[in-house]
């Protein structure tokens, strides 16, 4: 009989939180036995996630607008996900006549944005006791929930509106991205509906109901959370054989590279000037007189924009205890006849172990394949895959990783319980890719101005949960470039860089 409730800190990860914490130093960038820089993006060799497998005719993978590379410009973004994509457009949307250049390094939105599982899940709750523990009560209310103001006692009211704008974050991030794809009709798979976390055994579920308990009691709203703790009706909800609890609130999937390509092309036809193919290998000079450099020649900027993410540390060295790059893989599974059509999975899934968790998009507006992502019960055995060569930290050339597929495997068979006999056809476990996340080392991004590089731009070390982020963190590091203030931006103090943040950071072991 169990004596205490465990700590939700060890056992309930906050929602893109991926559990790999593994203590171990970080080692300085260099070169691989082939000479190829490991901190930078794959050059040669890498594999296709399934979104970049479906895109292979669209002509802005390898998009040049000019010819030649500009010599000089306003603005030079570093990177081509959603995170450099909407600080594009934001710029460009503005009353300033800016000329701005995208530098990608390999094919459009090639990195994390277009190999993650396709979610934008704001975390509503589970977040908060590790949140609270790095960053106090109030700040994971800001990053991870939403304000019950009736129990803020003393409060007056536009402290109430001030704060709840803050501590909505994520789901205002959620709702940004609804609206943007709902207002420009962007064909992008976009599905709105119940996520599940589903808790596997008593001591996530005793985890969860603690977590849940102080995140009410220190002010969190849990309105529109639909909770169901009788262990036979979770399984009947979760269609899952072992689940103890269900959690669920509302959230979304989508196919990312076609918002981002949406959004690359609204840029476009604003002035945008993209660059495929182009890595920005270094950037020198001083305040207000940047010089990005390629092998395709160097571009004079007073703004540079680094959303680079897990390749940050490439261009800024001082991030590099900061920010780690991280392997992850991604299963894609044929579900069986028996899940198929009717029977198909209507909710994305949270599948939550003591040693793992399953993050799962049934793309159920799309083809109805199923994404595994997440850490599955054996993703310390990809960590210590990669531990064995520094070079494999951004080798995102990995397929059809054994040990986590046979995890995917084991949850199909004895969660799912895809192996029972039944008419038609039977699961099948078709492929996995690698997509290489920007961990950061107090689980928050890393937004605004680069210490003692004035006119140098961060939004990056999203920790594998960009979706539920970026879509307020880029237009908000486009507000603090345009001289607002950082309260003017909305977003939870905690994501700031910070000199101080940084140096603290810097011999952390995780």
């Amino acid at each position: 009989m169990r004596t205490h409730t465990p700590d939700p800190h060890e056992v309930l990860p906050p929602v893109g939180e991926e559990a790999t914490t593994v203590c171990a130093p970080q080692k300085a960038a260099g070169t691989s036995a082939g000479g190829r820089n490991i901190a930078m993006p794959l050059e040669e060799g890498m594999c296709l996630s399934y979104w970049l497998q479906g895109v292979r005719n669209n002509p802005l993978l390898d998009h040049r607008t000019t010819e030649t590379l500009p010599t000089a410009v306003d603005v030079v973004i570093i990177g081509s996900g959603i995170t450099g994509a909407l600080c594009a457009l934001e710029l460009l949307q503005g009353p300033e006549k800016l000329s701005v250049v995208m530098l990608e390094a390999r094919e459009l939105c090639s990195g994390a944005t277009g190999r993650n599982a396709g979610h934008c899940k704001p975390d509503r709750w589970r977040g908060f006791t590790k949140y609270s523990q790095a960053f106090g009560p109030e700040q994971a209310l800001k990053a991870s929930g939403r304000l019950n103001p009736t129990n803020l006692v003393g409060s007056t009211e536009m402290e109430l509106i001030e704060r709840s704008q803050i501590l909505a974050n994520e789901q205002q991030t959620w709702g940004a991205l609804v609206a943007y794809v709902r207002k420009h009709r962007v064909d992008c798979d976009l599905w709105v509906g119940k996520t599940l976390d589903v808790l596997m055994n008593e001591e996530v579920a005793e985890a969860a109901a603690k977590t849940m308990s102080d995140f009410k009691a220190a002010g969190g709203d849990a309105e529109g959370i639909e909770i169901t703790v009788d262990p036979a009706e979770a399984e009947k909800v979760a269609r899952i054989k072992g689940a103890r609890a269900v959690y669920a609130w509302d959230a979304s999937t989508l196919y990312p590279w076609k918002l981002v390509a949406h959004v690359i092309q609204q840029a476009l036809d604003l002035g945008l000037n993209l660059q495929t193919w182009t890595p920005a290998t270094g950037v020198t000079g001083s305040a207000g007189d940047w010089l990005v450099h390629t092998e395709r020649g160097r571009i004079a900027a007073p703004t540079v924009i680094h959303a680079t993410n897990a390749y940050a540390p490439a261009l800024l060295p001082e991030v590099a205890g900061a920010i780690r790059p991280t392997p992850h893989m991604c299963n894609k599974v044929v579900p069986p006849s028996s899940f198929s059509g009717s029977q198909a999975i209507q909710s994305s899934y949270a599948v939550i172990y003591p040693t793992g968790l399953y993050s799962i998009n049934p793309r159920a507006v799309g083809d109805g394949v199923i994404l595994f992502g997440g850490s599955a019960p054996n993703q310390h055995k990809l960590l210590e895959y990669v531990a064995h060569d520094p070079a494999r930290r951004t080798d995102d050339s990995l397929v059809n990783f054994e040990p986590v597929t046979q995890a995917v495997r084991d949850l199909g068979k004895n969660g799912f319980r895809w192996d029972r006999e039944a008419p038609g056809s039977v699961a099948r476990y078709d492929y996995s890719w690698s997509g290489i996340i920007g961990r950061s080392a107090d689980q928050v991004p890393f937004v605004g101005a680069v210490p003692g590089k004035p006119g140098q731009w961060l939004c990056a070390g999203h920790n594998g949960h960009g979706m539920a982020r970026i879509f307020t963190a880029a237009p908000g590091l486009v507000k603090l470039i345009r001289g607002e203030s950082w309260a003017e931006t909305g977003l939870p103090e905690c994501f700031q860089v910070t000199e101080g943040r940084l140096d603290r950071l810097a011999s952390k072991c995780w």
